[in-house]
């Protein structure tokens, strides 16, 4: 029977002190005596600091990680005058300040118990002294967390095969490879298995224990024990180093760079060059734009994670190019049409002959020739061409998915990853400080924390009103942009300018654009925090799953705040606006028309705007944005110093200090996820969409890279199997692309009733324009004295015409066609396709056949491994953490003695 934890388990940790030392192999505990936190300090200017990087004092203890904290030099001054502020907000302020520092002590204390080493160093100037602890995990340490982690370690190394498929088809074609660039020390390739300390000598560099563990595993062995580590209650949620840093306890967490990325000036040998600048020199230049990305050296660095995101933004930007040269054909095409196309020369040689109705209740009639190069340039996009992209660029995005899933598969086994999530992946720490019950892993074997399916689905049930919520509030303020468009462009025509009267549409719709932009930049605001407190209380289980929720969230309504008004141009704009003398309102306001060049023109126009502005926009910020929050921080420290000398003084981690943290990938996904939905759901009213897509994204890596390498803090490893939710989002906006194409060339662009006229009344289109003009009524007529047409397929009395219903049943019957054999084209894709190479899946079972061998003492043991009982399986109330036997149990041994 399952129940909440009672009030003793909230004084109980995590990481568990052993009664006795030396019971279980990895202990971490430390002495039987009440630990106190002794560090090795050492001043910014004592003659204690060494000349080697990345190590304590003595030269031999690495720095796996640092903390950072700041503390005002007058905070000793403050305290002395606690007792005369004691009914003024500075006491609250230093009692808050002093629960800090406890919590701030505990936590370093209990990290000692651990088993970390620790030091300290100090920086400060006029005010502000910064305080930096340097931790290292001994071998103990690192054995014991590798296990419990399932850190994969390698059996075997074998050949590093190149994954670019450009690389193979011309190799193939025999054609020289431009973007090939050799690099110095490539990673090798290994067959690897989960890490087991009673197995270690079977393991390949397992005689050297400085070497064994990667520097991107002893960073995740750190932050997992700094994650897991409590500093209060655990009721509270007071657990772990990210809430530390959320309270502004510590100001900083991060595993220290390999040294600075700037290249020695001359004669050094590319071998000699650390890791960063090797990626520095041979991916964040920007003379690198048309080579291949060291992703195996971005694994090495980075983690599978980011590695990941980088290797799907290559495989995109590579498949954008034939999408760019077909799109560039079509325009091509589209050109030569526009110089002769016969509604066009109609429209600009009869002057006088088609009179308009006017757009507004005080706007002028006017004569269609007035549109002649509004109309020339919508023939750009609106022509028989568009047909042909739009099948094809659906069809290009299900074989672009479906050959990334290839090449994902290829990455996550070649990365040791390709069983991550289903298997190895952990749960959060926040999760397994926080749930309330623990349950059997049927996969592993391992007890591990549970939180009820019921409970979780009831939550993201009551979060997914408050996501509604949102998606109503955003339709309401576009709704309100709507109709201040249409207010102030009645408001600017009347004021009787010349000037003014002649720009109203534009004056009202650039307002429009700015008001619009200030609703979304603060309604996002609101929405991600909103997200960000939802996703924490729904009690997701793995870092995957809350990414995946989180991202979820997010993406519906980022997808609303930037599809809304392409969205309205497309379908909606122009359909319920009337007739004259009959126009429809909301709230006493007309309904808004398509712009005398149609709606297709504008919606190109708007996709421009938006998708090349916003990345535009977004790359400025990128470029500049660190390099000036990097001078400021820097600025902000050592305005008292010289350069030069502080430069030849600086330290490894206060270098690293000063750089940018790190927040995740959420931003990047984003951008290059929504520029996907405008290259596809909106392709048919601008081919060059994918063309722009490809120049931003050249500059998009070059730039995403340069921040990674000289700009950020370096992240903590993370590993990944794939990119996540994003993938599924990207499928739907294809399925969605097929519907959106299918009905914009239906509803929107000319092609079906040029067509229909071609076969009804005159193949050559002569007569054409006056086919699509009706006549305005009678009443409408009489009571100005002026007859005019207005575009509709209407009768004179103001009702639909049978060409009208015609028109209907063809589109109708085409969005049905073009959907039908899109969707059977691409399961046709899908079906042919296989999701993993066969390569792979051999590579596979060979790996687990190897596993098997190096971990088996004998065949009989592999028929008892997990004969775990049901009863074992159900979930069963947590017990307090002292009582529990800590996980993996292993025999202790001797420091002084080899493993």
């Amino acid at each position: 029977m399952m129940r909440k934890k009672n009030s003793e388990e909230d004084r109980d940790i995590l990481i568990k002190e052993h009664q006795n030392k030396g019971d279980h192999y990895g202990s971490l505990e430390v002495s039987r005596t009440p630990i106190h936190l002794e560090l090795n300090t050492c001043s910014n200017g004592d003659t204690c600091r060494e000349d080697c990087l990345n190590f304590f004092r003595d030269g031999r203890t690495q720095i796996d990680f640092v903390l950072v904290w700041e503390a005002k030099l007058n905070d000793e001054k403050q305290e002395k005058d606690e007792n005369k502020a004691s009914e003024s907000e500075d006491h609250q302020e230093l009692k808050t300040e002093e629960t800090h520092k406890n919590w701030r002590k505990k936590f370093l204390q209990k990290l000692v118990s651990t088993g970390l080493k620790m030091e300290e160093q100090m920086t400060e100037n006029d005010t502000i002294r910064v305080h930096y602890v340097l931790l290292h995990a001994p071998w103990n340490v690192l054995c014991y967390y590798a296990e419990e982690l399932s850190l994969r370690v390698p059996l075997q190394a074998i050949t590093n095969e190149s994954s670019n498929w450009s690389a193979k088809v011309l190799e193939k074609l025999r054609i020289p490879n431009m973007m090939y660039e050799e690099l110095p020390s490539s990673p090798m390739s290994h067959y690897t298995c989960q890490f087991k300390a009673n197995k270690l000598s079977r393991f390949l560099g397992s005689e050297n224990r400085d070497t064994f563990f990667t520097n991107t595993q002893r960073h995740q062995i750190l932050y997992e024990i700094l994650a897991r580590t409590p500093y209060g209650q655990q009721k509270r949620g007071e657990v772990g180093i990210d809430r530390l840093l959320n309270e502004r306890i510590f100001t900083a967490a991060f595993p220290l760079h390999d040294g600075p990325y700037e290249i020695p000036p001359k004669n050094f040998a590319s071998h000699t060059l650390t890791l960063r600048q090797m990626l520095y020199r041979y991916w964040a230049q920007w003379g690198k734009w048309n080579k291949y990305q060291p992703l195996d050296h971005i694994r090495k660095y980075f983690g599978e994670k980011i590695a990941l995101y980088f290797a799907w933004l290559g495989f995109y930007t590579g498949w954008l190019l034939p999408a760019s040269v077909v799109g560039i054909l079509v325009f091509i095409v589209g050109i030569s049409l526009m110089l002769s196309d016969t509604p066009a020369v109609e429209i600009c040689s009869k002057e006088q002959e088609f009179v308009m109705c006017p757009v507004c209740k005080i706007c002028p009639y006017w004569n269609i020739s007035t549109i002649c190069s509004t109309y020339k340039a919508g023939l750009l996009f609106d022509h028989g061409g568009t047909i042909f992209y739009s099948i094809f660029i659906s069809l290009w995005a299900v074989t672009f998915l479906e050959y990334w899933k290839r090449t994902n598969a290829t990455l996550a086994h070649h990365w040791d990853c390709f069983d991550f999530q289903e298997i190895e992946e952990r749960p959060r720490p926040e999760f397994t400080a926080m749930a309330p019950f623990s349950m059997r892993n049927p996969i592993t074997g391992t007890e591990e924390p549970y939180f009820p399916e019921w409970n979780r689905t009831k939550r993201i049930l009551t979060g997914s009103m408050a996501i509604v919520v949102m998606i109503a509030v955003v339709l309401i303020f576009l709704i309100s942009v709507i109709m201040y468009r249409a207010i102030v462009s009645i408001l600017v025509a009347q004021s009787g300018k010349g000037v003014l009267q002649a720009s109203a549409l534009h004056i009202a719709s650039i307002t429009s654009s700015l008001v619009n932009l200030i609703f979304i930049l603060i309604l996002s605001r609101i929405y991600i925090s909103l997200a960000h407190f939802l996703t924490r209380w729904e009690m997701h289980r793995t870092q995957s799953m809350y990414d995946d929720a989180f991202t979820f969230k997010v993406f519906i309504f980022q997808f609303v705040n930037f599809y809304s008004s392409p969205i309205y141009i497309a379908f909606f704009k122009g359909r319920f606006v009337g007739y004259p003398g009959h126009y429809n309102t909301l709230f006493q306001v007309r309904n808004e028309d398509c712009k005398a060049g149609g709606c297709l023109i504008e919606l190109a126009q708007e996709m421009l705007v938006i998708m090349v502005g916003k990345q535009v926009i977004n790359n400025i910020q990128e470029f500049i944005v660190p390099k000036l929050l990097n001078w400021w921080h820097k600025q902000k420290r050592h305005r008292h110093e010289k350069k030069k000398e502080k430069v030849a003084a600086m330290d490894p981690w206060e270098r690293d200090y000063q750089l940018m943290s790190y927040k995740g990938l959420f931003d990047e996904y984003l951008e290059m996820v929504i520029q996907f939905g405008f290259i596809t759901i909106f392709v048919a009213a601008c081919p060059l969409a994918p063309l722009f897509a490809l120049l931003n994204n050249w500059v998009e890596i070059r730039l995403d890279a340069q921040k990674f390498v000289c700009e950020y803090r370096r992240p903590v490893v993370e590993r990944a199997q794939g990119i996540g939710i994003w993938f599924y989002i990207l499928e739907v906006i294809t399925y969605l692309a097929v519907i959106s194409n299918a009905f914009l060339i239906a509803f929107t662009s000319d092609f079906l009733p040029r067509l229909y006229y071609k076969y009804t009344h005159n193949f050559n289109l002569v007569g054409y324009v006056d086919f699509t003009l009706a006549y305005a009524p009678e009443n409408f007529v009489s009571q100005n004295n002026t007859m005019c047409r207005y575009r509709a397929y209407r009768e004179n009395d103001g009702s639909y015409s049978i060409v009208y219903w015609n028109l209907l049943a063809i589109r109708l019957g085409f969005v049905i066609v073009f959907e039908h054999v899109v969707f059977f084209i691409s399961r046709m894709i899908d079906m042919l396709v296989p999701d993993i190479p066969e390569s792979v899946e051999i590579k596979v079972k060979r790996e687990h056949y190897m596993a098997k061998q190096a971990l088996s003492d004998n065949q009989a043991l592999g028929q008892v491994l997990f004969q775990t009982e049901e009863s074992e399986m159900a979930p069963k109330e947590r017990e307090p953490e002292a009582a529990q036997d800590p996980p993996n149990p292993l025999p202790a041994i001797p420091d002084h003695q080899p493993l």
